[in-house]
Formats: C-alpha cells, sequence, structure tokens
C-alpha cells in the first residue's frame, strides 16, 4: 500500500485509478476531435483545451470514487464493477451538463460531450475487461511472513483470504510464544537464519504477531531482516493499515502514544476544515431549505407532534451541544424517559421518517450546529451522555472519540452498517479512533464523496 495524506491506497487501486485517469483524458480528447472534424473545423493544439479536459477527467473520477467503483467488491466482480460504473457515468453527466451551464469555458461543448462520455464508457469498460482478473490477482499483492501462529496470527491468516485482500500470507513462523493455531507453521528453532529465510521466499513485509513479548521479542532476527530491505510491522499497525479502523483487541496505550497520528499538521488542516465547513453549511442551508420545509410538512403531517426534535448530544472534548433534526420516529419513542438505541427497522420508525432516514434528509438541520461550530460535516457520530457513560465503561478508549468535532457523516458511518449492540459500537469506535488518529482533508474528502455510496446503497456501508 502507498501512504497519502496519512491514509493508505491500495498499490492495484493506485494504478486502476491512473490508468481511468488517462484514459478520462484520452476519450475527452477523443470527443473533441471527431466532433471538430464531424463539423470541418480546424483543431487547435492540445493545450488550448487543458481546462475542459481535465474538468471532464476529473468530474468522472470523482463520480466513481464516490459510488464505490474502487472498492474491493468492484474490483472482484466484474459484474458489481459495470454496475457501479454505470451509475458513476449517469451521475457524471448530470454534473458535466451543470458545469456546462454553470461555467460553459470550462466544459466541454454538449456536443463534444456526447462523443467523451461514449468513448469514456467504452474505455472503462473494456480496461475492467482486461484487468480485471488481474488486479484481483496475486500480481498485485503483497508477500507477507507472519512471525508468530497463535490467535493472532489466526487472524492474518482470516484477514488473507477476505476477498480483496492487498497481501498473501507466505510463511508463518511458529515462535515458542504459546498455542499454536496454525498448523502449517515452521517453528523458529527449525530456520537457521530468519532473513535468510525471509528473503528466500521473497517476503516484502514482516508482520510480529506475538502472544507474549515481554520476552519473545526476536530483535536480532528484526534486525536483520530489517537491514535486508524488508518491511517490519507490529499486528497493530499492521491491522490499522489494511482494515482502516484501529484494532481494540491488539492495541495498548503504548502504541497509541508512539505511533504515528493524532498531532501531525493538525492546526493547518483544522482550519481548512472549519473554512470548509462555513462555506458548505451556509451553501447547503440556502439550497436545502425548500427541501427541509417539504420534508417538516410531510411530518407534521403524518403524525402529531414537532416537525423537528432537539436532543442533547456529546461533542468536542465531552461538552453537550443540542442537536436539530427532522423528527423520524413516533412522538412516544422513548415514553419512559429512558434513552434506547436505533435499531434498524425500528417499529418506533414512520412512513415518512422511514424514506427522510434512507435518503439522509433528517440529518439536514444539522448544517446548522456545523455553521455554529458545535459539529463538523465529517467526524464521529455524536451520542447521548448516557450512552456515552455506558460504553466509557464498557469499551477501551472510548472517550477518545471525543478529541475531534462530531459530524453529520464519518468513516465509521461509510464503513460499518447500521447496528446497535455492544459490539457494533466496539467496531464503530475501532473506526473513529482511525479518524481521530488519521484525520486530514484527504480523508474528508474520501468520505464526504463515499457518502454518497451509503446513500445509494445503504446495505454497502462496510465494502472498502
Amino acid at each position: 500500500m502507498i501512504r497519502f495524506f496519512k491514509h493508505y491506497i491500495p498499490h492495484a487501486v493506485l494504478l486502476l485509478g491512473l490508468l481511468d485517469l488517462a484514459l478520462l483524458l484520452t476519450a475527452a480528447e477523443l470527443g473533441w476531435v471527431v466532433r471538430l472534424r464531424q463539423i470541418d473545423q480546424s483543431v487547435l493544439p492540445i493545450a488550448t483545451r487543458w481546462p475542459q479536459l481535465l474538468s471532464f477527467a476529473a468530474t468522472l473520477q470523482l463520480a466513481m470514487v464516490a459510488v464505490g467503483v474502487y472498492g474491493a467488491d468492484a474490483l472482484q466482480s466484474l459484474r458489481f464493477a459495470a454496475a457501479r460504473l454505470l451509475v458513476a457515468i449517469s451521475i457524471g453527466v448530470l454534473f458535466l451538463s451543470a458545469l456546462f451551464f454553470l461555467i460553459p469555458e470550462l466544459s466541454l461543448w454538449r456536443s463534444n460531450l456526447l462523443y467523451a462520455m461514449a468513448f469514456a464508457t467504452v474505455f472503462l469498460f473494456a480496461m475492467r475487461i482486461l484487468l480485471g482478473q488481474a488486479l484481483g490477482s496475486h500480481a498485485f499483492k503483497r508477500r507477507l511472513v507472519v512471525l508468530g501462529a497463535g490467535a493472532r496470527a489466526a487472524r492474518v491468516k482470516a484477514l488473507a483470504q477476505k476477498p480483496g485482500a492487498g497481501f498473501v500470507v507466505v510463511g508463518y513462523v511458529g515462535m515458542n510464544d504459546g498455542p499454536q493455531e496454525i498448523p502449517e507453521a515452521i517453528n523458529r528453532d527449525a530456520i537457521y537464519n530468519l532473513a535468510d529465510y525471509v528473503v528466500l521466499l521473497n517476503a516484502s513485509e514482516v508482520v510480529l504477531a506475538l502472544e507474549e513479548r515481554r520476552n519473545g521479542m526476536p530483535l536480532k532476527d528484526l534486525l536483520r531482516i530489517k537491514t535486508t530491505g524488508v518491511h517490519v510491522n507490529e499486528i497493530s499497525t499492521f491491522l490499522e493499515r489494511e482494515t482502516g479502523r484501529v484494532d481494540l483487541a491488539s492495541v495498548n496505550p503504548s502504541w497509541l502514544i508512539f505511533s504515528d497520528g493524532f498531532s501531525s499538521g493538525r492546526r493547518l488542516s483544522s482550519i481548512a476544515k472549519r473554512l470548509f465547513d462555513v462555506t458548505a453549511s451556509l451553501l447547503l442551508l440556502v439550497l436545502t431549505a425548500p427541501l427541509i420545509l417539504i420534508a417538516a410538512i410531510a411530518v407534521k403531517l403524518e403524525s402529531r407532534g414537532p416537525a423537528f426534535y432537539r436532543q442533547a448530544r456529546v461533542g468536542l472534548f465531552g461538552e453537550e451541544f443540542s442537536i436539530v433534526k427532522l423528527r423520524s420516529m413516533r412522538t412516544d419513542a422513548e415514553s419512559d424517559g429512558k434513552a434506547v438505541f436505533a435499531q434498524k427497522n425500528d417499529p418506533r420508525v414512520t412512513r415518512v421518517g422511514r424514506f427522510i432516514r434512507k435518503t439522509r434528509i433528517d440529518e439536514l438541520p444539522q448544517t446548522w450546529s456545523v455553521l455554529k461550530g458545535e459539529m463538523s460535516f465529517v467526524g464521529p457520530r455524536p451520542e447521548r451522555r448516557q450512552f456515552v457513560e455506558d460504553l466509557e465503561q464498557k469499551l477501551p478508549y472510548y472517550a477518545e472519540r471525543h478529541m475531534v468535532k462530531p459530524g453529520i457523516t464519518g468513516w465509521a458511518q461509510i464503513n460499518y452498517p447500521y447496528g446497535a449492540s455492544l459490539e457494533d459500537s466496539r467496531h464503530k469506535l475501532e473506526y473513529d479512533l482511525y479518524y481521530a488518529k488519521n484525520y486530514t482533508p484527504f480523508l474528508d474528502l474520501l468520505i464526504l464523496l463515499q457518502t454518497a455510496r451509503v446513500v445509494l446503497w445503504p446495505e454497502g456501508a462496510g465494502a472498502r
């Protein structure tokens, strides 16, 4: 994987993205040239139309990112990739049409656009037919040797067997640090020189997955392996990179303290984040005011009670604030006064409420909290005090999720399906900690784009 603005991108995804960008630029140029020759106009040098070509390619590629064209499922399944590509192209057409009317000089002509879109569709589909199997094969996967054969090593093995895994394990080495769960592991005592063994297997990375580290850390072996040019990673760092979450089962306080993250570049990033929040929230409030009004009337007509409701939530540094949402449940949803987690297919949700939840319209009034600075567009979901106090007792590091502003959408929301159990809260916390640890404006942009995928395919949350 390549680390880009503190976020890891698989080599296969980066390669495919660059190839797609080249194809989109080519399609835009071909569309321009073909149309001009049809009407017998001279074709000027390509340098005169770079803004139009780039706007076409960038708009379509952003739409592809938004709907999950570069997700693991799309890399593994041509049918899945084709469906997502069609949606991305449809969205791209809408945005490019809007761009033509708003900034004509930055866009292809409508006639050019028709040809460019046709070429782009053919090129993108052909690319996936030609490279589809190769991108999901071992050709682009890193070769790993795992030091350990216990429960932690078994977790690496299970992760390697999942579709879309970016690595393949070529060897397990039992380090005599506890019960062995990997039957094919070779005992360390049977290997004369571990560094030579790693090189012989042509491994590019070694993952330290020891059950007991206090007296079993093979420092000399690790140093020799490192000096051969092979990457050495501790399992917590490895799992964070591969899963996009902080694995609570393997981390400890020292890892959180000494690992990269939480502070680097935070000041400039926070300024950029706030500027975006203010600008986008003002624009969104103006544009969606009619939609919010219509939804509020529909809520009011279906059931008695207010169209909006306020609720105290825990925000930055554990401070409480009030959020405003369109009411999606009956007014007696918590008649006994006790906070209750919302559940999938919750019977308390009204018919209108079900629709505005599915389309995220109920979240739009929270834009006011973003404008005031109590929330951000992107961040961990704010919870009620009663839930927070309970979860802080049951889950380690839960309080650390409040070191960043809560958000309307977030890394957990786009990566983990809806759930309300303690185990669900644990998984969501792992994603929230990853966000708090690795936050950059780039990650915010990625989350905002992929929120479209979750809105279009709610069941697709969790498909990274």
